[in-house]
């Protein structure tokens, strides 16, 4: 088995800081200071990447002008979503750092806090490009943020870049012409959900679905893929309910479960959501044999509520360690090179969001330009090679069909690993399935 965790840890820059990084990486517009490490779960992915792989994903050089590069993002340091702002910060910080290695231009991020709020975004990112020269706009969490940097990028024609952004009715009503998503998609999530169920064998798999639905246009169209999907695959959705988003009781959806006998829940609860309903689970004394929960199960917040309780959990995250090749060795070793990290494992947004900077990157080599028309026809051209996979993108900024797998991680022993596709490195895992009853744990 492959191994690519000997790689030796620059401690130089430990006791830096993000700050002391920044500094090294030029970002001098950096406003948020990364400081310390992030608990918990930390960690370096990637692993396994072959023997004598160089493994730089994609690393580039650029042609043409030598203009800077200039970009633009917020990220949730307050509010509802800070438990993963930190997280996508080390990601774009670190991306940044190898953008000024391999790119002939002097690249800066100024970031901002939009405080988890989309008004904030938009306010922030005005601010931003009021004052400077920018050449293209990062995104922050969630669909509710990104879709609001989004619109902004639009109205600017500036290229846009966003992850943690699975919802896809946005980039075909939208009319999108600057924006694009290297991320996988609700039809990619439905699709790695039965690949996932495909793991068990056939004699022990589960038949009855349950599905979750939050009161969003995601959660719609999440429910949607999930139930045509399965359905075609031969499962029976057995539940399908709507609830409230910032819904604090899940008694009712539990009482349903229980009484249709759901064996696979899924839904795409936010972070504080899914940690209420599962320890509402505990209380009601019941689990689903396989719990999936998207975005709900990302950030280290959840163990950090759950401990074991969170232990089985899926999550479909963009990214997750156990993936290999095209950088992740590089990545892990500059995460554990940058941060104190006692840990094999990265946080998995830290994964997603460095692999949306190696698309800009990418993108903006191809172009020869740092011009947002020259960058956004690289973008239609180009197939990208990053952390998360390789892939085009189709002219609306979605990842061409199919072209994507996303990852599934599963919660054990305190990290998130890698649980579907199936890959060599030994920070994967295999699927364990089914949950123990809460007696059994």
């Amino acid at each position: 088995m492959a191994r690519d965790d000997t790689i030796p840890r620059r401690t130089y820059l430990k006791g830096a800081g993000a700050t002391g990084t920044v500094a090294l990486a030029g970002l001098a517009g950096c406003t948020l200071g990364g400081g310390g490490d992030g608990g918990g779960d930390g960690g370096g992915d990637s692993g396994g990447d072959g023997g004598g792989e160089t493994d730089t994903g994609g690393a580039t050089t650029s042609g043409g002008d030598a203009d800077p590069l200039t970009i633009a993002a917020t990220v949730p340091e307050t509010g509802a979503f800070s438990s993963l702002g930190q997280d996508l910060m080390r990601g774009y910080e670190l991306g940044v750092e190898r953008m000024n290695q391999n790119l002939d231009r002097d690249v800066e991020l100024i970031l901002r806090d939009d405080e988890s709020d989309a008004q904030v975004v938009r306010e922030q990112l005005q601010t931003i490009v009021s004052n400077n020269d920018v050449n293209m706009i990062w995104g922050s969490f969630s669909s509710l943020l990104v879709t609001a940097g989004s619109a902004f990028a639009e109205n600017q024609n500036l290229p846009f870049f966003g992850v943690a952004f699975a919802y896809e009715a946005p980039h075909r009503n939208n009319n999108y012409e600057w924006t694009f998503a290297p991320f996988p998609k609700s039809r990619d999530v439905a699709r790695s959900t039965l690949g996932t169920l495909e793991l068990i064998p056939e004699e022990n798999r589960p038949s009855n679905i349950g599905i979750w639905e939050p009161n969003s246009g995601w959660g719609e169209e999440q429910a949607d893929y999930w139930e045509e999907t399965l359905s075609d695959a031969g499962y029976n959705v057995v539940l399908r309910e709507v609830f409230e988003i910032g819904s604090s009781d899940f008694s009712t959806l539990i009482s349903q479960s229980q009484s249709a006998e759901v064996e696979v829940l899924l839904s795409n609860p936010t972070p504080p959501g899914g940690i209420t309903a599962v320890n509402q689970m505990q209380s009601n004394n019941w689990s689903p044999q396989m719990l999936k929960f998207v975005r709900a199960a990302d950030p280290t917040a959840w163990w950090s509520a759950l401990g074991q309780k969170g232990a089985y959990a899926l999550m479909c995250p963009g990214w997750v360690p156990g993936l290999t090749g095209n950088g992740n060795a590089a990545l892990r070793e500059s995460y554990n090179a940058t941060y104190e990290n006692d840990s094999q494992y990265l946080p998995v947004i830290v994964g997603g969001a460095y692999n949306l900077t190696q698309t800009a990157e990418q993108a903006v080599s191809a172009a020869g330009s740092v011009a947002p028309d020259a960058v956004r026809n690289a973008l239609l051209d180009t197939e990208f090679e990053t952390v998360i996979g390789n892939f085009t993108f189709e002219d609306n900024g979605l990842p061409t069909e199919g072209e994507l797998t996303s990852p599934v991680g599963q919660w054990w022993d305190g990290v998130q690993r890698l649980a579907y596709p199936d890959t060599d490195s030994e920070r994967a895992l295999d699927f364990r399935f089914p949950i123990p009853p809460w007696s059994e744990r």
